[in-house]
């Protein structure tokens, strides 16, 4: 009795038992299927020394996802050069804005919140048949260890979900090359889908319009204008065939149609900028300078194309962004969060996996 117990809690089926009814005695047990739900973000350093970030670091840009320069020639500059000096640069942005209660950085804390938040959305519909859990793409955890963690539960069918509202080879796609990697170390693959982009999905619009409408409601005057800004990506991505910054140009439009905007109320921007070439533009940090000298003291930037507060928005937002509004005479800045876990955001995440679950559940 009490092992039948502990085989139920376990959720083990044993020979002789439900699909091993006709399995012989010495057949191994199985887990009770399940279906996976598999979120991944960008990823985080372990933590802000200059080990943890030079090994987070290293893995970001040695991905061909990311940079896509010939190894001979990057490599040596990566290894030699920026891994000497970006560490401590890094780690002392990281160290502004890290959790120091938890451990981690603000990015992992929310992920997990996320994904806490959509298991309970989902539990609501499917019960203990679907499992929710999330990965990064670099560091921890990694995308490995977790489908392995789902496929040791019983996951015969994973969703993977990379949480980019925006297709971008540098993010979705090397998410989903993370992922099917290490579906090539499974004995017993599960089966897969992906889920593509939701850039245009209503209930993420509806979001971030409300986001703004909060934020807006709690100022004393009206900005300006509101800046979109979105990570960047050389310009030679999109003339190659990249959609993100056509996507990207989508979200702003449709989020002033949502708010009932005047063009002239909404502007699209890309941050983030990295080495020598050109990138998509405008650039928000010169962006919002040329603002402040137009005579636009007052202005609000939302970042659409982030899931979760990350680095890039903590940081470089509020920082580096914010002062250079400043020092070009801006008046009033203020930065509008990710959608992270807000209600209205798990619930757009949740009906995008409906969706992409249909038939399996």
């Amino acid at each position: 009795m009490l092992d039948a117990l502990r085989d139920a809690v376990a959720g083990l089926i044993r020979p002789g038992e439900g699909r091993l009814a006709h399995a012989p005695a010495d057949h191994p047990p199985v887990r009770a299927p399940k279906i996976g739900v598999l979120l991944a973000n960008l990823g985080t350093p372990d933590n802000y020394d200059y080990w943890s970030m030079r090994r987070y670091l290293n893995e970001f840009l040695s991905d061909r996802r990311v940079i896509d320069y010939p190894a001979w020639k990057w490599q040596p500059l990566l290894q030699l050069i920026i891994l000497s000096k970006r560490p401590f640069t890094s780690g002392a942005n990281y160290k502004l804005i890290w959790n120091e209660e938890k451990g981690e950085s603000p990015l992992m804390t929310i992920t997990r919140d996320q994904t806490a938040a959509l298991a309970e959305a989902l539990r609501a519909d499917f019960g203990d048949r679907v499992m929710v859990d999330f990965c990064m793409r670099y560091g921890n955890p990694s995308t490995e260890s977790r489908l392995r963690a789902m496929v040791e539960a019983g996951c015969e069918k994973v969703l993977f979900f990379p949480l980019y509202p925006h297709y971008a080879g540098a993010t979705s796609a090397t998410a989903n090359d993370q992922f099917f990697r290490a579906l090539m170390k499974e004995k017993r693959q599960p089966a897969v889908r992906t889920v593509p982009e939701y850039f245009d999905h209503p209930l993420y619009i509806e979001a971030l319009a409300q986001s703004v409408e909060r934020a807006y409601a709690a100022l004393n005057h009206r900005p300006d204008v509101l800046v979109a800004s979105y990570h960047g990506m050389p310009k030679r991505y999109l003339m190659e065939g990249d959609p993100y910054h056509c996507q990207c140009q989508k979200t702003t439009r449709l989020l002033r149609e949502r708010l009932g905007w005047e063009k002239s109320s909404i502007d699209t921007s890309f941050q983030s900028v990295f080495g020598t070439e050109e990138w998509l533009r405008p650039y928000t940090v010169e962006h919002v300078a040329a603002l402040a000298r137009q005579g636009r003291k007052r202005i609000a930037v939302i970042a659409p194309a982030f899931s979760a507060d990350c680095i890039e928005t903590l940081e470089e937002i509020n920082g580096e962004i914010r002062e250079s509004f400043e020092h070009a005479g801006g008046e009033v800045f203020t930065y509008i969060p990710c959608l992270n876990a807000d209600a209205a955001h798990i619930e757009a995440l949740a009906s995008v996996v409906r969706d992409n679950l249909a038939g399996w559940v």
